[in-house]
């Protein structure tokens, strides 16, 4: 770390000299928006929360914990899909034992299910390592009253100073996030505006997204929770009323998450140039920011908006239904857990309408709009057989996507190939179960058959399924198309214009064969990494890598993943 700064201070002399010219030494203080400079410098911080700006962070008295016995737990802040036996897959929210934290970008630890490594950035210390005892049952039978009594309020006190950990926990990290946000918008963004022969307007507005709007927010917030903080006795502290209060602003996040990957990519490609390494670098070491490259400082509004629901789910956790701030608290948690959720489920779109424009191109002779002009989900997909009104038999594969239903006919010697026939308008439809004999609307006799009937134009659509089962899952897949419609626009749900006219243009080039290297079934490979050891053999040697850090739900998604996917390959040209 210390040869890396030397280097760093050597190699960055020439841009430092550069930024410093162009206005580096101006006053680092921002102004709020009542015209008073930050309440926190930068040694104040230091002092409040040193383990939190450490280079390596709380990593680093982990292992003297577990060396002397404690016990040492984290939560999963993402899902962690690992295609390696030798790395621990996890969900978001789990606990994991952690077991070796030597290495600070792989720790090793154990779940329910295995022991193995797992990536640090993944995870948050819980702050409370143990537990409190939630009743007195262990006290035996012959203890005097008094004993008890004194036992009990052991355990309150227990509870109030855990109570007290969390709520520290929350302003500690609150105050150096604060930190962050100004050195990335004084340090890095405020010079490379200064440098328009290196960054154009478009390329600062992909590497920064919107983060200057979430400096400006999180100021806010943080001054109404200094508000609520009781200082001399923080376990009284009502700070549940703020997040309620802000939740509507903790949206913004979901434009970031969203360009976050976007991010990653522009700014991977400018550090291949060796000067803008050492301008990135130089704007650092100007601003005296802690070793941590800039794109790790961009991941911190991803990991934030991630920590919120862990937080105050540990915090209800030890506030009593008592506490003046304990209805506020469950209602921040689940606000903050449905914030968590929405911008994971944005993200999710975002993932879903790349798959759908692949489908898309894959399909020949389409017709018509694109499916993402009006769709951004698949909901359901199979084979029925639709009738006309002449009672001509046609065999479809049908593809039903939120607002319409798509259907393709497969070629006739090669069936991995679809052909486009039509689509229906689901908007205006209503669906009707048809029962097993002649029907009165088609005049034929039908089994396993449902109509999609249109209010407007009252046009019939009859569809035979081959077995009872496919039947029920295709009306509920239709009556489930409708709900989904109806909580897309409850929440705001909206994929930009832009946005999908980029799915559609990379499919195409995709097509074309201009964009090299397939994934498998649609999953990113996973890292490369060293041979590892036997499982018992641990500690020897750790992945070279760190996967991608990227934003997963903090519960279970309300909504089962489709089992389109799982047949995409049989029904489309593309796998080799």
């Amino acid at each position: 770390m210390v040869a890396r700064g030397a280097m760093a201070r050597f190699w960055s002399l020439e841009s430092l000299q550069m930024v410093a010219a162009d206005g580096g030494t101006e006053s680092s203080a921002l102004v709020d928006d009542n015209g008073s400079e930050e309440d926190y410098s930068y040694e104040e911080l230091c002092q409040a929360a040193p383990r939190y700006l450490q280079p390596g962070g709380e990593q680093l008295a982990i292992n003297e914990l577990i060396s002397d016995g404690t016990i040492v737990y984290a939560e999963a802040l993402w899902d962690h899909v690992t295609m390696d036996d030798q790395e621990l897959g996890f969900k978001a929210g789990d606990v994991i034992r952690v077991l070796e934290a030597s290495n600070k970008d792989w720790w090793w630890g154990r779940n329910e299910d295995k022991e193995a490594w797992f990536p640090a950035s993944f995870v948050r210390l819980r702050v409370n390592q143990e537990e409190v005892p939630e009743n007195c049952s262990n006290i035996q039978d012959e203890e005097q009253d008094s004993d008890i009594s004194k036992h009990r309020q052991k355990i309150a006190e227990n509870r109030d100073q855990m109570r007290t950990n969390v709520i520290q926990e929350i302003m500690k990290t609150e105050r150096v996030y604060i930190k962050h946000l100004k050195d990335i918008c004084e340090g890095y963004i405020r010079q490379c505006r200064k440098h328009t022969g290196m960054f154009t307007t478009a390329q600062l507005s992909t590497i920064f997204g919107n983060i200057e709007d979430i400096y400006k927010f999180q100021r806010k917030f943080l001054k109404d929770l200094e508000k609520q903080y009781n200082k001399e006795e923080p376990h009284l502290s009502e700070i549940g009323s703020c997040f309620l209060q802000h939740q509507e602003g903790f949206a913004i996040y979901s434009e970031y998450c969203n360009n976050h990957p976007s991010a990653c990519i522009e700014l991977s490609r400018l550090m291949k140039q060796g000067k803008y390494r050492h301008f990135f670098e130089a704007c650092r070491l100007l601003q005296q920011m802690i070793d941590i490259a800039i794109d790790g400082f961009l991941l911190t509004p991803v990991q934030k908006i991630c920590k919120y629901p862990l937080q105050l789910a540990e915090l209800l956790k030890y506030t009593t239904q008592e506490h003046s701030d304990y209805s506020n608290i469950k209602a921040a948690y689940e606000a903050m857990k449905n914030v968590a959720c929405l911008i994971n489920e944005r993200k999710r779109r975002l993932e879903s309408i790349d798959k759908i424009a692949r489908w898309q191109v894959s399909i020949v002779d389409w017709e018509g709009p694109d499916v993402l002009a009006r769709s951004s989900e698949l909901i359901h997909s199979g084979e029925l057989t639709k009738i006309s009104k002449q009672g001509k038999s046609q065999q479809r594969t049908f593809f039903l996507f939120d607002h319409q239903l798509v259907f393709c006919k497969k070629d006739l010697l090669r069936r991995d190939i679809l052909y486009y026939k039509d689509r229906i308008d689901m908007d205006e439809t209503e669906i009707v179960d048809a029962e097993d004999g002649r029907d009165k609307d088609f005049n034929i006799s039908v089994k396993n058959a449902f109509k999609i009937i249109n209010r407007t134009t009252e046009e019939i659509h009859l569809f035979c399924a081959k077995k009872q089962e496919d039947k029920k899952r295709w009306m509920e897949a239709c009556e489930n198309e409708r709900r989904r419609v109806r909580e897309d626009k409850e929440m705001g749900m909206e994929i930009s214009e832009n946005q999908k006219k980029q799915a559609m243009l990379n499919a195409r080039k995709s097509r074309q064969g201009k964009i090299k290297g397939v994934s498998y079934n649609g999953c990113p490979l996973p890292p490369l990494h060293q041979t590892l050891h036997p499982l018992h053999q641990r500690h020897i040697t750790v992945p070279t890598s760190v996967p991608q850090q990227q934003v997963f739900a903090l519960a279970e998604p309300k909504r089962k993943p489709s089992l389109f996917w799982h047949t995409f390959n049989k029904l489309t040209p593309f796998k080799k």
